[in-house]
Parts: structure tokens; C-alpha cells; sequence
């Protein structure tokens, strides 16, 4: 009789483990996880799909359709913006990647410094996530310069959004081919400073402090000969700028 009770006991004792297990996998399937960030990846598909498509193929980083469907060209595309400025090559559209392009995302998570690392919406017309882009260049291409001088880098961007020579978009005129050192050799993504995000709200809401250059180089560093016969505005710091 008592091993009868036992066997029972056992057979119960199995039935509630299977039980819990089919619980258990039911609920991981099922169940959203919240403190996950979404990223576009392969597969993925919506409206910051097609914007990141767009970046690409405005950048030549990507031939492909912008459909909103992350494929396998889409793939491609980030991983060789990925390659060409300096981030994590994993194909995978996260947090760095997104910032980068100046797309905002609800998992890209904040940017920046405590004291200025936001604007509170957008800045002369520009998005909010424009300005953290711009304000990002503007650190890594003037640390260490004059205040003007920051905002003059800024304004020779926003200049260049407005040329017609230039692409129409600020994340555009940033990350066009050879356009910026800081993008090339990765400085882009240090820290940045308090400075220049002043510098970029000023620049963007129209102080334009270097006289309405498209241009400017540091003559100490330049190999640039075509640079270097550019009509000359004003020097600011170490840097010249000209039209």
C-alpha cells in the first residue's frame, strides 16, 4: 500500500513540474518585456525603418528601396555606415547607431551632457535631434577653440544646409563623404562639451559667426592645396573660414 501512495505521489509530482514548464514558456512567449529596447534590425519593419533607408541612400550607403522593410540591403547599408564611422559593425540599427545617423529613438536612449543635452524640442526650426547632432560635430571639430569659433563651425553647417551645392538636410551635410575629420576619425562620438551645445542653439537660431563661410580648415594641420585658395572671410582660433 505504501508504495502505491509512493508512485502516486511521483507521477503527481511530475504532472505539476510538465505543468509549470508549459506555464513558464507560455508566459516568456507571450509576455512583453519591458525594460527591452527595441532595435531595428533585420526583419524589422516601420516608420524608423524608413528613415534610417532614407539616411542611407541619401549618404550612398544603400541602393535599395525604402519601403520600411529592414532586408538584407538595409542590413548592408548600416553595417558599412557602421565601418565608415568608427561604431560597433553589427548591422544592427541600436542606440550609437541611430544617434549617429541624428535619428531619434524611443531606445536610443539620452546623449550628451547633464547641463545641456537637450533643448526641450527643436531649435530654429530644426529637430531635436538635429541639434544633438550638430552640437556633437561642433565638439569634436572646435574643442578647445574660442567661443565664436564653436559657433562658427556650427553656422558653416547650417550654411552648408542651405547651399545649394550641399545636401538640404543637416545629418546630410555632416556625414557626407570626407566632409568632417571628426566623423573619420571617430571623435564624433566623445563626449560633448557644455559649450557646444550653446554654440549650436546659436548657430541655429541664426548667429552667424563666420561671416557666411561654407568652409573652414585649421592651417597647421591642412593638406588641402584646393581648400587653401578659397576666398578667405576671417580666422577665429585656429581656424580659417572662406567661402
Amino acid at each position: 500500500m505504501t508504495q502505491k501512495i509512493i508512485s502516486v505521489l511521483k507521477l503527481m509530482i511530475l504532472v505539476a513540474l510538465n505543468v509549470l514548464m508549459i506555464g513558464l514558456v507560455t508566459y516568456a512567449n507571450t509576455t512583453p518585456l519591458a525594460n527591452v529596447d527595441v532595435l531595428s534590425r533585420l526583419g524589422s519593419r516601420g516608420s524608423e525603418v524608413k528613415q534610417i533607408q532614407t539616411k542611407l541612400k541619401q549618404w550612398g550607403y544603400m541602393t535599395g528601396a525604402v519601403d520600411g522593410i529592414y532586408g538584407a540591403e538595409t542590413e548592408k547599408g548600416v553595417r558599412y555606415f557602421q565601418k565608415k564611422n568608427g561604431l560597433q559593425v553589427d548591422g544592427i540599427a541600436g542606440p550609437q547607431t541611430l544617434r549617429a545617423m541624428g535619428i531619434s529613438s524611443t531606445s536610443s536612449g539620452s546623449s550628451g551632457s547633464s547641463s545641456g543635452s537637450s533643448s526641450g524640442g527643436g531649435v530654429g526650426g530644426y529637430s531635436d535631434s538635429d541639434y544633438r547632432l550638430l552640437a556633437r560635430v561642433i565638439s569634436a571639430e572646435s574643442r578647445g577653440e574660442l567661443y565664436e569659433g564653436q559657433v562658427a563651425v556650427g553656422a558653416v553647417i547650417i550654411n552648408r544646409v542651405k547651399h545649394t551645392s550641399f545636401p538640404n538636410t543637416l545629418s546630410g551635410v555632416i556625414y557626407q563623404p570626407g566632409a568632417f575629420t571628426a566623423i573619420t576619425d571617430g571623435q564624433i562620438h566623445e563626449a560633448v562639451s557644455d559649450s557646444a551645445y550653446r554654440a549650436a542653439k546659436d548657430a541655429m537660431n541664426g548667429w552667424d559667426a563666420s561671416g557666411g563661410a561654407i568652409y573652414y580648415y585649421n592651417p597647421d594641420k591642412t593638406s588641402n592645396k584646393w581648400m587653401r585658395t578659397r576666398p578667405v572671410i576671417k580666422r577665429i582660433g585656429k581656424h580659417v573660414f572662406c567661402k
